[in-house]
């Protein structure tokens, strides 16, 4: 058995808002020629053999993250960061897309970045009430009525589900990536590492990832510079040329999390991530949510065949 997922919240959680609501069933947006630069600039990686999981003593066995096995990925390309608030408006601008958010009409904003009245007219998630249900948050309003994403054009796009995304890729001729391509490449070639560049957090001292720092959920001393997410090209990228791979936000994956269920996998941890509760920000860390499902931390990468 699974544990239930900590870190994002579940849209079905919040049952008094989503009872009232149904997302309608939309067609899927065709690939689009003019959208090939979407394609574009994705890293070439080889594959091969590499060893997946981790055995960590403070991991989290239940989520599959072990044993460590050898794995084999194919040739494949991936983008070097997630997919940005501009790229992803220039698809809903070519397509007319609705996300899942805004059909529904509420995502899960954490309660911090909510003003006093919002946050309490915004019904809280059970068991995890920093997580807010609020009407009027998608990707375009991140914290809800009266925000905008304009001043984060190279911030990951959040508020979108494993359906958004698959609507994203359709358009643009691309895919997301495997759990299996996505540690290859997370792991910028190193093996048994904790991080994308060693097994120690801060190297020298120094902030190689957004995360919680400081007391969670209650100060975040923004010692790394963010509260919320940072930039898609923020730190130093890996040994593949990849940012972000862990930290600033969950990345959906293609796969289901377990093979009978229908929650998606999602990797990499987020700007809320902090060791005293949830330390998902490790390479081979997992988690899972509904396809429909999306929050101020989802966001995801990319991904494509490698061509001859």
């Amino acid at each position: 058995m699974t544990p239930k997922p900590c870190c994002t919240p579940v849209r079905e959680a919040t049952a008094a808002v989503t009872a009232a609501v149904t997302a309608p069933s939309r067609p899927r947006p065709l690939a689009d020629p003019a959208a090939g630069r979407a394609a574009r600039g994705l890293v070439d990686l080889p594959g091969g053999r590499f060893l997946m999981g981790a055995e960590d003593p403070d991991g989290f066995a239940a989520d599959g993250e072990g044993p460590v096995r050898e794995a084999v990925v194919g040739a494949f390309r991936i983008a070097p960061t997630t997919v940005t608030n501009a790229q992803f408006a220039s698809f809903v601008k070519a397509t007319g897309h609705v996300t899942e958010a805004e059909s529904f009409g509420f995502s899960f904003v954490f309660a911090g970045f909510l003003d006093a009245e919002l946050a309490a007219l915004s019904p809280a998630v059970a068991g995890t009430p920093w997580w807010r249900a609020v009407s009027g948050a998608d990707w375009r309003r991140p914290e809800g009525p009266g925000t905008s994403f304009a001043a984060r054009q190279e911030h990951p796009v959040v508020h979108v589900s494993w359906n958004d995304a698959q609507a994203y890729c359709a358009w643009s001729g691309t895919r997301l990536p495997t759990e299996t391509e996505w540690e290859y490449a997370a792991r910028g070639g190193l093996e048994r590492r904790r991080y994308p560049w060693g097994d120690e957090l801060r190297p020298d001292g120094r902030y190689m990832c957004n995360i919680w720092n400081g007391d969670f959920p209650r100060h975040n001393t923004r010692a790394d510079g963010y509260a919320g997410t940072a930039p898609a090209k923020s730190f130093r990228p890996n040994g593949y040329g990849l940012y972000n791979t862990v930290g600033n936000v969950w990345e959906w994956c293609a796969d289901r999390f377990a093979p009978a269920g229908p929650e998606r996998s999602m990797r990499g941890g987020s700007h809320m991530c902090h060791d005293s509760y949830c330390n998902r920000y490790r390479v081979a860390a997992r988690t899972r949510n509904t396809p429909d499902s999306s929050s101020g931390n989802i966001g995801f990468r990319v991904a494509g065949s490698r061509t001859a």
